[in-house]
């Protein structure tokens, strides 16, 4: 797969490390939060915005007033935190732009709190009892919000733009056949539903297996010049195979468990085992990312939201013993490019 170009589709990693700690540089390379930009001819769109992802655009040379819409698979952490500062400190390049609209588009809310990991622990009371779940229509209004005297203050005294109307939150429907529920069906199988098309692009989401997490989405994006699929956090996936099928470019996920149980500093056996619990229901090891893969027949698998993210080449190269195709482990700020 070609690299390093200005014109068709390009997909640029601005983040390849998952998981919501911070932590010092490890290694080379460097990997800040995951964050990626799908870019077909000028339009960017944006998919999860993790930690760094604002500064990330701007040393890719990725206007902020080139976004035509920001996609959100899920609403861990990771993959939100920094939306704060794409719409706040990125927002301030609209400035004479008022008439710009970027769509922020997502889970909808979950609607029931997730299982206590332990049914035999007291159940811990819930933050925010009012509104313990919200979308990302309401995350996009209360990131907004929460800034509001600097958001008018920046107006009044300086021309600022209304990022409140530039900045559009829509939570994505999940199709009310498939009988999904977050605890009881929260990956019912189904296939491909568009959520996105402009003039560049069409984009299509899937529901996939990141338990306790739900709604959690995959997204693919179709263009002129080709067609790459982001898996988000998942566990393997049959939703995500009929997702990716034939496309140019599968970004997945990838965990080396091993590692993980490692990283642990002293911990409890009951929190070693509920955080180990849930990475083996919700995340997929190399090997899964490069079945899946081959399931999907994809041209080239790229893997990211690697987890631990220092973690040497070696262990993401092993998704190459479960497929045959061009296998790429990309570091933060690379270009990835498809060709006609």
């Amino acid at each position: 797969m070609a690299q390093d170009t200005d014109w068709g589709m390009r997909v640029v990693t601005l983040g390849t490390a998952g998981g919501p700690l911070l932590r010092p540089d490890q290694g080379s390379p460097h990997r800040s939060g995951i964050a990626t930009a799908v870019v077909v001819d000028s339009a960017v769109y944006l998919v999860d915005c993790g930690h760094g992802v604002g500064l990330r655009m701007v040393e890719a040379g990725l206007r902020f007033t080139d976004l035509a819409g920001i996609f959100i698979t899920h609403h861990h952490s990771d993959h939100t935190i920094d939306l704060n500062s794409v719409m706040v400190l990125g927002g301030l390049a609209f400035r004479g732009h008022a008439d710009r609209t970027v769509p922020v588009l997502g889970p909808g809310r979950r609607g029931v709190l997730p299982p206590v990991s332990d049914p035999a622990e007291e159940e811990p009371d819930p933050v925010f009892p009012d509104a313990p779940t919200p979308g990302t229509a309401d995350l996009v209004e209360l990131l907004l919000r929460a800034h509001a005297t600097d958001l008018n203050d920046r107006r009044r005294d300086s021309r600022a733009p209304d990022l409140s109307r530039v900045f559009r939150g829509e939570d994505i429907a999940v199709p009310p056949h498939l009988g999904f529920h977050p605890d009881d069906a929260n990956h019912p199988a189904m296939d491909p539903v568009e959520v996105f098309a402009d003039e560049h692009v069409r984009v299509s989401a899937t529901l996939v297996q990141h338990q306790p997490v739900a709604p959690a989405f995959a997204f693919r994006f179709d263009s002129a010049y080709g067609s790459v699929t982001v898996s988000g956090d998942t566990a393997p996936s049959e939703n995500l195979v009929r997702l990716a099928t034939g496309c140019d470019l599968l970004l997945h996920e990838a965990i080396d468990l091993d590692a993980v149980v490692g990283s642990y500093r002293d911990p409890s056996q009951k929190d070693l085992s509920a955080s180990m619990a849930h990475h083996r229901r919700a995340h997929s090891t190399p090997e899964d990312a490069g079945r899946i893969a081959t399931a999907a027949q994809v041209h080239t698998l790229a893997l990211h939201h690697l987890v631990p993210a220092h973690a040497p080449t070696e262990t993401w190269q092993r998704a190459s013993t479960t497929f045959s195709g061009e296998l790429l482990v990309p570091a933060d700020g690379e270009s990835i490019a498809l060709r006609a």
